[in-house]
């Protein structure tokens, strides 16, 4: 059974490879059905290795800091708290995870203060709903 703690330290994890682009260890905290979905610019991603492409391929020199992780009790769900750092703008996200049997992230859902439009040149990646 995946625990509170196992989900916290799945996220930290992810977190810390993503912000390391240590890619391969952010490829061990996910499920290969991983479903990325990004409700402010309607986008969703299917599969690890697009995952992988799109935070790969994403532009700019960004830095992330979690500040606080909370995880259910049935080791299902958890969600993040991150500020993150480009240039010299700062921006607070809540993420939302679900976890497969494997204690894998299986679902992501990214909520960022602000509508937008994508950035060009990840249409190859995404599908706009």
């Amino acid at each position: 059974m995946t625990t509170t703690a196992d989900l916290r330290a799945t996220v930290e994890s992810y977190w810390t490879a993503a912000g390391h682009r240590d890619w391969d260890t952010f490829a061990a905290t996910l499920a290969d059905e991983v479903l990325y979905d990004l409700p402010q610019t309607r986008e969703r991603i299917r599969g690890k290795e697009r995952y992988l492409a799109f935070n790969r391929e994403y532009p700019g020199d960004w830095q992330v800091r979690v500040e606080r992780i909370v995880a259910d009790r049935e080791g299902l769900q958890a969600a993040a708290r991150t500020l993150f750092t480009v240039d010299a703008q700062e921006l607070h996200a809540i993420h939302f995870f679900t976890f497969d049997a494997q204690g894998r992230i299986s679902q992501i859902t990214d909520f960022w203060p602000e509508p937008y439009e994508p950035p060009a040149g990840r249409e190859h990646l995404v599908e706009r709903y």
